[in-house]
């Protein structure tokens, strides 16, 4: 996961209230102001304005912009519920505002922080440490993203190595897409291992499954096993990323697209940490009967590696 030590300054959103984007502005500020969605649609209503958490998100995300009446009413409520000075969000909506072409966003700095809260959450629940007890040799990542655009599903084949005895189980993390609907995705234990317990964070759109191993390893043992999330409940797909919290093993990433919806243009890309710039990106080309694109990490390093694409 994305460390969550890193937080945006005052003059970096003081920077950005001036420059804009609105998206960009607006979950500046809810990083500064260090406030969950579900708190920031809980003030609104105090004030007699009705936001869901869903459209709060695609609005700091850039999947959608307020437009009607209400919506602009709620964003100049926004300045008030954020300290903001007034206008400080409404006037980054005019059309001299508008920098930016209208597209679901890359997954943003707050985003995964709130992400990363939320995973806290869960392994508290699950009374499970992060660190598991096992080291990856090898993981494969298939993502299927379907005509709709839509992540529809993720399948992976791991491969880990105990560090210690008595390793039994394994926590696989789901992030959704902004809208992502988390109680509603299906998770399927398909190789060497059953499905324990689920658990999930509506508002950061996050999923914890528990694995359990048909055998108890000891420290210095091998195991291989399979795991699926059936999802297509987010909105549109712009990116696929993965957090590392540790050094591993070779990560291996697959992409693949409907025919009927191909993306104009890949590239992979890493990332020390969710506030860092992303670096070492590289073009990737559609190839293959499934027109789908892939990255190979020989060694992985804590931080985060994607894949994004443009739909136009």
């Amino acid at each position: 996961m994305a460390r969550t030590g890193d937080r945006a300054t005052e003059a970096e959103l003081a920077q950005v209230l001036r420059t804009g984007p609105f998206h960009l502005a607006l979950r500046t500020a809810l990083a500064v102001r260090g406030l969950a969605l579900h708190r920031v649609r809980h003030r609104l209503a105090q004030r007699g304005v009705n936001v869901g958490v869903t459209s709060l998100s695609y609005w700091q995300q850039g999947a959608r912009r307020p437009t009607r009446a209400e919506s602009l009413r709620a964003v100049r409520v926004l300045e008030e519920v954020l300290d903001l000075p007034a206008h400080a969000l409404t006037r980054l909506l005019e059309p001299a505002g508008r920098t930016e072409t209208e597209r679901p966003a890359a997954r943003s700095f707050r985003s995964l922080v709130e992400e990363a809260h939320a995973v806290e959450q869960l392994l508290a629940e699950l009374e499970t440490p992060a660190d598991g007890g096992l080291h990856t040799v090898c993981h494969l990542e298939r993502v299927h993203i379907g005509a709709d655009r839509r992540l529809l599903v993720r399948d992976s084949q791991h491969v880990v190595r105990a560090h210690r005895d008595g390793v039994d189980r394994y926590l696989a993390i789901h992030h959704g897409d902004a809208g992502c609907t988390p109680e509603r995705v299906v998770v399927s234990a398909t190789e060497n291992c059953r499905l324990g317990r689920v658990r999930w964070h509506t508002a950061a759109a996050v999923l914890v499954a528990e694995l359990l191993f048909d055998a108890r390893l000891r420290a210095g043992d091998t195991y291989v096993f399979g795991y699926r999330f059936d999802d297509g409940t987010g909105g549109p797909s712009t990116e696929y990323v993965r957090g590392f919290s540790f050094a591993g093993g070779q990560y291996v990433l697959q992409v693949r697209f409907d025919e009927a919806a191909l993306p104009v243009r890949c590239r992979s890309f890493t990332q020390a940490s969710a506030a860092a710039p992303r670096c070492g990106r590289q073009e990737l080309t559609l190839t293959g009967r499934h027109r789908g694109v892939h990255l190979v990490e020989q060694g992985v390093r804590p931080g985060l590696l994607g894949i994004t694409w443009d739909w136009s």
